[in-house]
């Protein structure tokens, strides 16, 4: 069922890239010093990434991982063209292959993620499916991965778009279920749509 919610997750992204102008392709995405053309050059990596290219890339950015992530998405970038990019992300997207140590979920955490760090800076509307962002949050926010345990501790998570609720504490977080994932992962765009008295705890550590 992971497999199957990630692959269509892939393949409806491939289907959003296919949709876009020039001139979107150049918009600074929601990560940190990428366009819409990087994140689409990343999110075709996860299923081609070996142990062996994994610690040759670790090597080539001095043990820096988020340097590594970089040097790979701008290194396919000045490789493929944008219509190749859509093509491998089409080839692999029913893919079980992910990068060596990753979970099964996060491919799918991956996905829904920066599905919307390109979709909310063009200022487009892409729906996240409740059940798979379910399962996507709930492994995120206890993943040792993305810091999201630091971010929430003490907090108890309330989705106000479906039937959720996660965590323990006196503060509360509540919003739709998405953007409760978009912050969980570390995105700060998320926190618009959350009130509560657990908004300002993390605000301040994102």
């Amino acid at each position: 069922m992971i497999l199957d919610w990630t692959r269509d997750e892939r393949v409806s992204l491939a289907d959003f890239f296919e949709s876009l102008g020039d001139h979107e392709w150049r918009v600074p995405s929601l990560c940190d010093g990428w366009t819409v053309l990087h994140v689409a050059a990343h999110l075709t990596t996860s299923t081609r990434t070996t142990g062996w290219t994994m610690f040759t890339g670790m090597i080539r950015a001095r043990g820096n991982w988020n340097r590594m992530v970089d040097d790979s998405a701008r290194a396919q970038v000045a490789r493929f063209t944008r219509a190749e990019l859509i093509a491998r992300l089409r080839e692999t997207a029913g893919s079980p292959r992910r990068t060596p140590g990753a979970a099964l979920l996060d491919p799918l955490a991956d996905a829904l993620v920066h599905g919307q760090d390109v979709a909310r800076p063009l200022g487009r509307d892409r729906p996240m499916p409740v059940e798979q962002t379910i399962a996507a949050l709930d492994h995120v926010r206890t993943s040792r991965f993305y810091g999201a345990r630091k971010r929430f501790a003490g907090l108890r998570l309330t989705a106000t778009d479906c039937a959720w609720s996660a965590g323990e504490g006196h503060r509360e977080l509540r919003g739709p279920v998405g953007d409760l994932l978009m912050v969980a992962a570390g995105r700060p765009a998320g926190l618009a749509a959350l009130s509560g008295s657990g908004v300002d705890q993390v605000a301040a550590a994102l």
